[in-house]
């Protein structure tokens, strides 16, 4: 229980973080031009 560990783990979920933050803009992105078109 080190707190490297807990730093491994911050890095780990910003990275599948900036995936998921990604997709859902993508997916707002693709949800709005389709509202405004």
């Amino acid at each position: 229980m080190k707190k490297r560990s807990s730093s491994a783990d911050r890095r780990g979920f910003t990275l599948i973080e900036l995936l998921i933050v990604i997709a859902m803009l993508g997916i707002l992105a693709a949800g709005m031009t389709g509202f405004i078109i």
